[in-house]
């Protein structure tokens, strides 16, 4: 089995879409969609290695120091599967882009550290 980081995107075009809607709405898909994503949990037990969870803001360190940036990673989980494909079908309609306001989720192997 080879594992896979899943980064969980959402644009602020779809976060403005979520405020949008009126806090009624909002609290009925959250508890919808907070019900899937256990049951879409629960469902891969067997593939997820790594819950992961939601992430907040973002810090860069480069050569430059360190600053604050943003970026349209939400969250993330690691899975194991059969293969890269495999990995990305577990996302398949998934609460996240289905009831939430993200637009995606990105599937990407872990690699191994070249020489070890």
């Amino acid at each position: 089995m080879q594992r896979f980081l899943a980064i969980y995107v959402g644009t602020e075009a779809a976060f403005k879409r979520w405020t949008a809607l009126d806090e009624a709405t909002r609290k009925t898909r959250e508890a919808s969609g907070m019900q899937a994503w256990g049951d879409w949990m629960t469902a891969n037990s067997a593939s997820v290695i790594d819950q992961g969870g939601p992430l907040g803001k973002t810090k860069r360190t480069s050569a430059d120091g360190v600053a604050d940036i943003k970026n349209n990673i939400a969250g993330y989980v690691i899975v194991e599967a059969e293969s890269h494909e495999a990995a990305a079908t577990l996302f398949e309609k998934h609460p996240h882009f289905a009831i939430f306001p993200g637009d995606s989720v990105e599937i990407m192997p872990c690699l191994p550290i070249p020489g070890q």
